[in-house]
């Protein structure tokens, strides 16, 4: 399965959510940001995902939610080849208890499906946290939607979210 690059306006029908303008594209062409979306079908795994979207697995990155605390969330980047490290993660925020929201909570928290999650255009501009190691490079990100992934350089998602960057993970355990 070979991914397609395509450049949509909000306004494109192909680029909404049950009738509506996805509100990650949305937010992307109201801040003006420079992107691509790619068109990739149904994905079983993170390493599909890198061959549907013609990236290497670390480019795939995966927006993690996770709960600081009753209605107190963030959204954590990581490369796709890593995991979050939360001994590191406790300490930047300086907490000593995190957890991850389950599917309907992250869903509450952000208006995205587990598997769609992006910082862009979530209900709640919750503060994001990037790891380190994406700086310089071009990566993809979920879209709100299934089969649909942002392809934008990482420094410019870095600075529109104003996100924290941070050496936040660890290497992926290996099975």
């Amino acid at each position: 399965m070979s991914a397609r690059a395509v450049s949509r306006p909000a306004a494109d029908p192909a680029a909404t959510v049950a009738g509506m303008p996805s509100p990650a594209i949305t937010a992307l062409n109201a801040a003006q940001l420079p992107y691509r979306l790619v068109s990739h079908g149904a994905v079983g795994s993170l390493a599909e995902a890198a061959a549907a979207r013609g990236v290497a697995v670390p480019d795939v990155v995966k927006t993690i939610v996770v709960r600081r605390g009753e209605a107190d969330h963030l959204f954590v980047l990581t490369p796709g080849d890593r995991v979050i490290s939360w001994p590191k993660l406790r300490a930047l925020l300086g907490v000593h208890r995190l957890s991850m929201p389950d599917a309907a909570g992250a869903l509450a928290a952000t208006g995205y499906e587990r598997g769609t999650i992006t910082p862009f255009g979530a209900s709640t501009a919750w503060p994001v946290v990037a790891d380190e190691r994406l700086r310089g490079r071009e990566i993809t990100l979920g879209a709100g939607e299934r089969g649909l992934a942002i392809a934008i350089a990482a420094d410019t998602a870095i600075a529109a979210l104003d996100a924290t960057v941070a050496d936040v993970t660890d290497p992926q355990p290996t099975r």
